[in-house]
């Protein structure tokens, strides 16, 4: 039996999020379904992580075992004649037999973008978070500066989450901008439930000057959700890369 890694790009928009779920199709189930139409086997498909409803991915990582003959490499190639225009397999091979595309991933990185528009284009409705009004972007970078090293995070979990510690370490924050749209990308060694979209929120805020930048500080110590920002739009989000031990 060979245990086989694939990278995946998925527009999130019209499923359910990652996980299998009986009230919607998500991105796992329908990948599943067409493993078994290649196979004739059906398979666990294990995901580094969940997205939620309407988040992206251009580069999320899950491993599943098959006694397929069908080649690693080319793997990729088969499954992507199965599945919808919106998800794709971008690489698939075969890995050790003991990986594990969750429990082995040492750190992620995520790209949430924004578009600064007065009118909201029907080219990127469902891919960015659209703000009317420019935003303060100077006080923005002076404000996430804070997040960087370890901390605890609690004041940007969103409740439900059952995860015994809260701390966690981002290793790096940076922003582009291409003509209207603005990115903004974190990498870290993990992130708690929407802890990206309401940092993301926090800082939009501080865009707003409903929070000043040096706050951002006061807040995560007070480990209080109330004092951060909104939890920003799902289809702003997307998870970049999963990354693993040499």
């Amino acid at each position: 039996m060979k245990n086989i890694k694939l990278i995946i790009s998925y527009r999130g928009t019209h499923y359910c999020g990652w996980q299998v779920q009986t009230n919607g199709i998500t991105i796992q189930e329908i990948i599943e379904k067409a493993i078994e139409q290649l196979t004739g086997e059906q398979t666990n498909l294990i995901g580094s992580g969940r997205t939620d409803a309407g988040v992206h991915a251009i580069g999320q990582c899950a491993n599943f075992l098959t006694d397929s003959t069908i080649p690693p490499e080319a793997f990729y190639k088969a499954l992507n004649t199965k599945l919808p225009d919106d998800i794709r397999i971008i690489e698939s091979q075969r890995c050790d037999q003991s990986f594990h595309s969750r429990y082995d991933a040492k750190g992620k990185s995520y790209v949430y973008k924004i578009c600064e528009e007065h009118v909201v284009s029907p080219f990127t409705t469902d891919l960015a978070f659209h703000v009317a009004d420019s935003l303060d972007w100077k006080a923005m970078k002076e404000a996430a500066a804070y997040f960087i090293g370890e901390h605890d995070f609690r004041s940007f979990m969103a409740s439900g989450s059952s995860v015994k510690s809260t701390v966690r370490t981002i290793e790096e924050i940076s922003f582009d901008k291409n003509d209207s749209l603005r990115e903004i990308t974190f990498k870290g060694n993990g992130f708690l439930y929407n802890m990206v979209r309401i940092m993301v929120g926090t800082l939009y805020e501080v865009g707003r000057h409903r929070i000043a930048s040096h706050d951002i500080q006061k807040i995560i110590l007070s480990k209080n959700r109330s004092l951060a920002g909104i939890t920003a739009p799902a289809y702003g989000l997307y998870l970049k890369e999963v990354y693993y031990a040499n």
